[in-house]
């Protein structure tokens, strides 16, 4: 048996119970506590200084779950569209894209699959750089961090 919910709100938080009859046992029932969560997209802001190396946690409040356990990538915002940095699946090596010309080889996915940018350059300044981590395929938490370099 199944109960199938579309267009899931909050207010559909709570305790379900599936309950038949059966013979000769009699009654059988089963309780689950459904927890809606509204996701939404973190954003936070990060300072670097010029030529040093800045690092950019995946997700900034998640301490509990392991990221290495589920797909993930860094996109960054160029020209207005969101481009491929890096992806990541479970228990397989990082694949670095080579489609954003301003960030090539100075790229790098660190602990925790936090990304490592060195050097900063000026052109960092104001970039938004985002990490998509796909827990089910229904289910993705996105943080957005925007870049501020600063001069010695």
């Amino acid at each position: 048996w199944a109960l199938h919910l579309k267009n899931v709100t909050i207010s559909l938080s709570g305790q379900y119970e599936c309950s038949f009859a059966t013979y000769p046992y009699g009654t059988k029932a089963a309780k689950i506590q459904l927890i809606v969560r509204a996701e939404e997209e973190q954003h936070y802001v990060k300072e670097a200084r010029l030529n040093q190396t800045l690092e950019i946690p995946c997700l900034e409040d998640t301490t509990s779950e392991n990221l290495s356990n589920y797909p993930l990538k860094w996109l960054v915002w160029e020209n207005d569209r969101k481009k491929e940095l890096v992806t990541k699946k479970p228990s397989c090596p990082a694949v670095y894209r080579n489609s954003s010309t301003l960030y090539g080889q100075r790229v790098h996915l660190g602990l925790n699959n936090a990304l490592k940018i060195f050097p900063t350059k000026i052109t960092d300044d104001g970039r938004v750089f985002s990490c998509h981590v796909m827990y089910h395929p229904e289910r993705v938490q996105k943080s957005s961090t925007t870049v501020r370099v600063f001069g010695k």
